[in-house]
């Protein structure tokens, strides 16, 4: 079972990434702007309310539709999306259905999809050095 402090940690460990200071969410600067690649789920609770983040589920990007749809075809319990999401490249994973190992290829790939290349080099290059 993953949690914040997984999603925390992971992300941490990806060049460039930073955390939001106001919510729970991660993003890498392309150009001058914030991208964002994993965020907590804002889930509508009361039809006339505000929605309120949900800490046991988390918003990554993925690369195209087809991954998403890839994604939600493969595991319901563990992926799944809403309305808001319709046409967006991006999944919600629920924490407690993914381990920390799966849950760091998710990041990885949701940083991946926003990185610029010169961060995609540098972290290429850290996990596979040339000799």
């Amino acid at each position: 079972m993953a949690t914040q402090d997984d999603v925390r940690r992971i992300a941490a460990s990806l060049p460039g990434a930073v955390a939001s200071e106001d919510h729970f969410a991660f993003s890498v600067m392309v150009k001058g702007r914030a991208k964002g690649f994993a965020w907590s789920w804002n889930e509508r609770i009361h039809p006339k309310k505000p929605k309120v983040a949900n800490p046991n589920v988390l918003a990554v990007s993925v690369p195209n539709l087809n991954a998403k749809d890839l994604f939600l075809s493969t595991d319901p319990d563990k992926y799944f999306t809403e309305p808001h999401y319709n046409g967006y490249p991006a999944i919600l994973v629920r924490l407690e259905a993914v381990e920390p190992a799966e849950l760091e290829d998710l990041l990885v790939e949701a940083w991946r999809c926003k990185a610029p290349p010169d961060l995609l080099r540098e972290f290429d290059a850290q996990i596979s050095p040339t000799s």
